[in-house]
């Protein structure tokens, strides 16, 4: 039986696994449990609940905030694994003569950044700790192409860089960082699946998250030729990929009780300001299996 993994450029642990499935790290895992695998490309990775729900794939994994506004929209997931936390994957930034000195100062103005992504998760807590809204007190509007021209001509107020745009960013000078993502949230690549899939294939489960092992070992070891592919394929150059990559820490966890607790504060602030309409209790999102890979019942 095939087993779909989902890829989108935003999970680096997922991307590169595809892309270095020339060597055969989640076909030699799913082998020995006479699987098959098959990777299927796709660009948001805000869809990956709903795909899972559909059976279009049978893995995925994304930033925080996918997972959790997946489980407000009734799909029944389950947390697998997530990676260590990446301080330095993003941060918001705002031009260096910017009167925004502090998160408090962003009040009333227009904030750019991926809508629905581990971004959303950044700011809502990061104004969420300064006493303001998300939904109310900035404007937030999906990042494009232009964000970053905006922001240093003065049009909007900040604007959330992850990756190779913000080592480009920080090498080109003139913008500073506003809130370090570290400092906010802990920031964390998040895999999951579907609770029926969890729960009959966890032998599956685990031989996932084995193969996202090695591809991480591999391109820890090897950043220079991660970065190249990364560059070929999504554009920018290799040195700021390299830069970008290299910052991240390329560590498969278990899931853990600390890292629940970090989901509900996201989903709790989400519900508060209307991101998501209804309550969630993450910590539904379990197996009620046992397994090295995944969580323990609760």
């Amino acid at each position: 039986m095939a087993v779909t993994i989902g890829v989108h450029s935003s999970n680096p642990s997922l991307y590169h696994l595809y892309h270095l499935s020339r060597l055969g790290f989640a076909q030699e895992e799913l082998a020995a449990l006479d699987e098959t695998v098959a990777f299927l490309p796709y660009t948001n990775g805000v869809r990956t609940g709903e795909l899972l729900t559909q059976g279009v794939i049978d893995f995925g994994g994304t930033g925080s905030t996918p997972p959790v506004t997946a489980q407000a929209a009734g799909h029944d997931l389950v947390y697998t694994a997530v990676s260590a936390p990446r301080p330095g994957h993003g941060a918001l930034l705002v031009p260096e003569d910017s009167p925004v000195r502090t998160v408090t100062d962003l009040k009333g103005r227009t904030v750019h950044l991926a809508i629905g992504s581990w971004q959303t998760h950044l700011v809502a807590k990061a104004l969420d700790d300064a006493g303001l809204s998300y939904a109310d007190d900035i404007t937030a509007v999906r990042s494009d192409g232009d964000s970053e021209q905006l922001l240093r001509a003065g049009e909007i107020g900040a604007w959330v860089a992850q990756g190779p745009e913000l080592a480009a960013a920080r090498r080109t000078g003139g913008l500073r960082t506003l809130v370090a993502t570290g400092d906010v949230i802990s920031d964390r690549s998040v895999f999951f699946t579907r609770r029926d899939f969890a729960e009959s294939r966890p032998e599956v489960v685990e031989a996932l998250t084995r193969a996202l092992r090695r591809a991480d070992d591999w391109a820890a070891a090897h950043p220079r030729a991660a970065a190249e592919i990364a560059a070929a394929d999504l554009g920018g150059s290799a040195d700021d990929w390299e830069t970008a990559l290299r910052a991240l820490p390329w560590r498969i966890e278990a899931v853990s009780d600390a890292f629940l607790a970090e989901q509900q504060e996201a989903a709790d602030i989400f519900h508060r300001t209307g991101f998501i309409d209804r309550p969630v209790e993450v910590a539904t999102a379990r197996a009620r299996v046992t397994g090295s890979a995944g969580p323990k019942a609760v």
